[in-house]
């Protein structure tokens, strides 16, 4: 009897208890009106997909330090190449106690089941023998980072226009991908915020709410896609080496409209200027200091998009009267029109 309790509480056996509840699950606990929700969220199908450690040594010539791509305080992710020839991303967590580590990775293995849209990276495998990996698709153009750092060839602007508003269907078929849930949490469809008791995160895109008062809501998630904005502009880093927050460089030229000092110099002036304005107002009204006034996902897109109510969206911000003239004045002109138009 004592041996089966042994079992119950090791890791395999949490996991197999716990993958059991997830295939139980139906649609219908999370049924939604919304299409966008109704794409995302999925019935988990994970059996069959467990692989023994030994698969991973081999597909990562046993972790070599070679095959490293990404690291953080959470987890060591390397790249590996299955039997079949199928590039792939391994994420090893490497943070915490077991017990910690055992929470952390069920965690992130139940969003990612239930999870079924273009823009979020699919899961192949996962296994908890020598460890807790969950097995990603890896792109084979890199990470958006990386491109955007990258001395060899530099990103064009068309390309970080669409990663913006994520439409990239036809550009090299490839389309911007979330591969990263390792602290994303479901939250009841009533709840307005959450607190965090614990700090966790990636400095450099972190909101002011989150980092003094530990709380996360819609408009925390706008803060850090207003920085990837910014890195879009600018072509720099959220938090560069010297540990300068790309926020805190930006907002004075922003607040004095000095674009071409924001833009970045591998860009040159080869770049579409509404569409760099309309990236840039977004960005400036995103990392905005008060989450109150910063606008909702949904208003970001339309912003980017600067189609159906973005006018009068500006008119109704919170910004300065010599920001909101400029954009009012943007939004009015001809190139705007047929921009909609087109959209």
């Amino acid at each position: 009897m004592e041996e089966k309790k042994a079992d119950t509480y090791s890791p395999s056996g949490v996991l197999e208890n716990y993958l059991r509840s997830l295939e139980s699950e139906t649609v219908s606990s999370k049924e939604s009106t919304s299409e966008l929700e109704a794409h995302q969220i999925s019935k988990p199908a994970l059996s069959g997909r467990t692989s023994p450690f030994l698969n991973f040594q081999t597909a990562t010539n046993n972790f070599s330090h070679e095959n490293l791509i990404g690291k953080g305080g959470y987890a060591e992710v390397y790249k590996g190449c299955l039997r079949h020839g199928q590039l792939v991303a391994i994420k090893r967590l490497t943070r915490g106690r077991p017990e910690e580590r055992t929470g952390d990775f069920l965690s992130e293995l139940g969003i990612m089941a239930h999870l079924n849209h273009p823009n979020t990276v699919k899961l192949i495998g996962y296994g908890v023998e020598g460890g807790m990996h969950l097995v990603l698709e890896l792109s084979p153009y890199g990470s958006l980072a990386s491109l955007l750092q990258s001395k060899k060839k530099k990103l064009e602007w068309s390309f970080r226009y669409k990663v913006a508003v994520g439409q990239l269907k036809g550009y090299y078929d490839f389309v911007p991908q979330i591969c990263d849930f390792g602290l994303a949490k479901w939250l009841p469809e009533e709840w307005t915020h959450h607190t965090v008791s614990k700090f966790e995160g990636t400095f450099g895109y972190l909101a002011p709410e989150f980092l003094m008062h530990g709380i996360v809501d819609e408009k925390t998630d706008v803060f850090s896609f207003g920085v990837l904005l910014l890195e879009l502009i600018t072509g720099r880093r959220a938090l560069d080496y010297s540990q300068q927050s790309l926020v805190m460089w930006a907002k004075p030229l922003l607040k004095k409209h000095k674009i071409r000092e924001l833009v970045d110099p591998s860009l040159a002036e080869d770049y579409n200027s509404l569409q760099m304005n309309l990236v840039v107002l977004t960005a400036s009204l995103c990392i905005q200091q008060s989450a109150i006034r910063r606008p909702q996902m949904r208003q970001v897109a339309l912003l980017l998009k600067g189609n159906h109510g973005s006018l009068e969206l500006v008119k109704g911000c919170r910004m300065s009267s010599s920001w909101k003239r400029y954009y009012e004045e943007i939004l009015n002109t001809e190139e705007h029109k047929q921009m909609v138009l087109k959209v």
